[in-house]
C-alpha cells in the first residue's frame, strides 16, 4: 500500500519546518501543507474541518471534545506556548495598578474561550485571588468589531459575558466604555502608542518567569487535531505524527542551539534559551507528551470547567489518541 495524502493547517513554526522542507518525513503519509494566520486556521478548521490534521486552540479544542469526543482527536504535539501576563492592557484613566484593581470594572476579551484568556484569568483567580464574578466581562473583536463566540457556556451564579458586536474592544477601551482588555492579539491603540493604553505588568518577562517557575506551568496555547474519520480509518496516523513532529522539533533546537551563529535574529539568544529550559525542570527543551506537561494539561483543564468553558473537566488522558499515551520500550 503506497502512502496516504493528509492536507494539514499549521503556521510556519521553525520547529515544524522541517516536516516541509524534506529533513523529516511522517512515516505513510504526504502532507499537502496549508499556511495561514492562526485565526483563519482555527476558524476554517473548526467550523468546516477543510483539512485533514490541524493546529487547534488548546481552549476550543477541549471545549469541543467535552461536548462530542468523535469530531476530532488530538495528539499532544504543543508548537505555541506562550506566558500571557503581557496580555492585559488597561486603560490609564482608569488607575489599575495590581490585578485586584480589576475587581468591579469592565473587561473586554475576544472570546471567552480564547486560550490566552483563559490562563490568565485561571492566574488571576488562583495566584492573585480575583474573584472572576466580581468583574463585568464584555465581549467582542479587539480591533475589528462583530467577533462571536463559537460555543454556548451554562456559567456558574454571578459570573456574566456580555456581547457587544458593534464596536471593538479597542474602540472601548480608548473612550473608557471598559477598564481593561485581557487578549493574545495586542490592542492596535497600543501598537500606536495611544496614552490611554499600557500594560497591566509592562516588565511582563520577569513574572512570568518567576510564575513558571513557582507553579511548573508554561502555558500550551495551540496543538495539533485529527479529523475524526481520519482517526477512525487510519488510527496510526496518530503515533506516527506524533513521532515526526518530535523530530522536527528536535532537529530545530539542535540546529538553533549552534549559538556561534544567528539562526534566529536576535540579540541575547543564549539567554533566552537557558531561561527557556528552566522551566521544563530536567525534561528535554520543549517536550511534546503528556507527562512532562502533565501539570499545565491539568492547571489549565481546571481553568476551562471553573469557567464554564468544557461541561466537564477533562483528564489529560480524556483529550489525546490513546495511541499516543504510550511507547514501545526496547
Amino acid at each position: 500500500m503506497g502512502k496516504i495524502q493528509l492536507s494539514l493547517g499549521i503556521g510556519d513554526y521553525y520547529h515544524v519546518r522541517p516536516l516541509f522542507d524534506g529533513s523529516v518525513q511522517v512515516e505513510g503519509v504526504d502532507l499537502i501543507h496549508v499556511a495561514t494566520g492562526t485565526e483563519e486556521i482555527f476558524w476554517r478548521f473548526g467550523k468546516y474541518r477543510e483539512w485533514d490534521v490541524s493546529e487547534m486552540s488548546f481552549a476550543n479544542y477541549s471545549a469541543q471534545r467535552s461536548r462530542d469526543d468523535s469530531v476530532m482527536v488530538a495528539i499532544p504535539v504543543f508548537p505555541s506556548r506562550v506566558f500571557r501576563h503581557s496580555g492585559i492592557y488597561v486603560r490609564k484613566s482608569s488607575k489599575i495598578t495590581k490585578p485586584k484593581d480589576l475587581a468591579g470594572k469592565k473587561v473586554g476579551v475576544p472570546e471567552w474561550a480564547q486560550t490566552a484568556g483563559v490562563y490568565v484569568r485561571g492566574q488571576l483567580a488562583h495566584q492573585e485571588g480575583l474573584n472572576l464574578a466580581d468583574v463585568e466581562w464584555i465581549q467582542s473583536g479587539v480591533n475589528e468589531p462583530g467577533r462571536e463566540e463559537k460555543f454556548t457556556y451554562n456559567f456558574p451564579p454571578g459570573l456574566h459575558v456580555t456581547a457587544r458586536r458593534e464596536r471593538s474592544l479597542n474602540d472601548m477601551l480608548i473612550d473608557g466604555e471598559i477598564d481593561a482588555i485581557i487578549t493574545a492579539r495586542a490592542p492596535i491603540g497600543f501598537d500606536q502608542g495611544h496614552p490611554e493604553v499600557l500594560r497591566l505588568w509592562p516588565d511582563y518577562d520577569k513574572v512570568e518567569e518567576e510564575y513558571g517557575l513557582s507553579t511548573g506551568i508554561f502555558p500550551i496555547m495551540h496543538l495539533i487535531a485529527i479529523r475524526g474519520e481520519i482517526y477512525r480509518q487510519y488510527p496510526w496516523v496518530a503515533m506516527n505524527l506524533f513521532r515526526a513532529f518530535d523530530a522536527a522539533k528536535k532537529l530545530a533546537v539542535e540546529r538553533f542551539s549552534q549559538f556561534t551563529i544567528s539562526w534566529l535574529p536576535l540579540a541575547w539568544l543564549p539567554r533566552a534559551a537557558e531561561r527557556t529550559a528552566r522551566l521544563f525542570k530536567g525534561h528535554e527543551y520543549w517536550p511534546y507528551g503528556i507527562e512532562p506537561n502533565r501539570v499545565t494539561i491539568e492547571a489549565f483543564q481546571q481553568y476551562l470547567h471553573e469557567q464554564a468553558i468544557t461541561t466537564r473537566r477533562l483528564a489529560p488522558e480524556d483529550l489525546f489518541a490513546k495511541e499516543t499515551q504510550s511507547f514501545a520500550r526496547v
